[in-house]
């Protein structure tokens, strides 16, 4: 099968390439998985989990890529839940190689049915954005009805999945970005939009969720803006300051096959819509990584035709 390797960490993109690879092998409780559109996150060279397996042994060269739609054609020993010829999505191991190729081997835990209405390309670009928002929102945030929830980035991948999310649930949203997202933002239903080239943080006044996907010094002043009880999130970094009389959390998104079937839902519902941008084939996928000119929405590899 083709796949896109990366070799060496010290070269960077230099080291990533098309080449063949041998096809998968599936162990106990895998699924083999046609990968028809997969997702990527443009920091994954500098992860450790790219390069080594959970012993930390070195498994170069190795395939990137964690999101993923596509077909079960393998089932491994014990696979109960799935069956051959099944859609699905989800997210590949974090230490295993992933989704850049035409086949790779997923635990069954990690993907849910993919119904025959949601074109792939939109199912790859959930899973990361779509738990990640969720999991910040209500699982570590505790965004309830009724409060206010400060997400920056809300514009972005994640960001705009959690402004939907939070819109459904009956919170007020304040979301932050480049003046450039201020429309896409205020058109996902955010109801104050602070533009963090140009105006104050502060000005956002406090929340009861401040939701953050961005780190450093907007983290550090995000903590002044936690309402007594409040919690502040990040994705990002552990934060450095915390809320006076508040929580803080940070963490990494988790595989969860309940909530991807209920996000499926959504959005073949059409309450939920990830923001796909550009969508390029398999042997593209080494300049979409590399560093330029900032694009808007998610980039999409389009590995098989469906």
């Amino acid at each position: 099968m083709q796949a896109i390797t990366v070799r060496d960490r010290d070269a960077g993109l230099a080291g990533m390439s098309l080449m063949d690879m041998p096809y998968p092998h599936a162990a106990e409780n895998d699924v083999i998985v046609r990968v028809h559109a997969a997702g990527f996150t443009r920091g994954e060279l500098d992860w450790p989990a790219t390069w080594t397996d959970r012993a930390g042994r070195d498994r170069t060269p190795s395939v990137p890529g964690h999101e993923l739609s596509g077909v079960v054609v393998e089932l491994g020993y014990g696979t109960t839940g799935l069956s051959v010829g099944q859609r699905v999505f989800g997210l590949a191991d974090w230490t295993r190689n992933g989704t850049l190729a035409e086949y790779v081997a997923v635990e069954a835990r990690n993907l849910a049915p993919l119904p025959a209405d949601i074109d792939h390309t939109a199912a790859a670009a959930l899973p990361i954005s779509g738990l990640t928002a969720w999991q910040g929102l209500f699982d570590h945030g505790r965004l309830t009805t009724g409060q206010t929830v400060l997400i920056h980035g809300a514009a972005g991948g994640v960001g705009s999945i959690a402004v939907q999310l939070a819109r459904e649930a009956g919170a007020r949203v304040i979301g932050t970005g480049r003046a450039c997202d201020r429309d896409r933002a205020l058109a996902l239903g955010v109801d104050t939009f602070i533009d963090l080239q140009t105006e104050t943080l502060e000005h956002a006044g406090e929340a009861d969720v401040v939701f953050d996907v961005i780190g450093g010094d907007i983290l550090d002043r995000s903590a002044t803006l936690v309402r007594a009880g409040g919690t502040l999130v990040s994705i990002v970094m552990p934060p450095k300051v915390r809320p006076k009389d508040g929580r803080a959390v940070f963490f990494v998104v988790e595989p969860d096959r309940a909530r991807l079937a209920d996000l499926a839902t959504r959005l073949r519902d059409g309450r939920l819509q990830p923001f796909v941008g550009t969508v390029r084939p398999l042997a593209e996928a080494p300049t979409a990584f590399a560093p330029g000119k900032r694009t808007p929405g998610k980039t999409i590899i389009r590995v098989t035709e469906d």
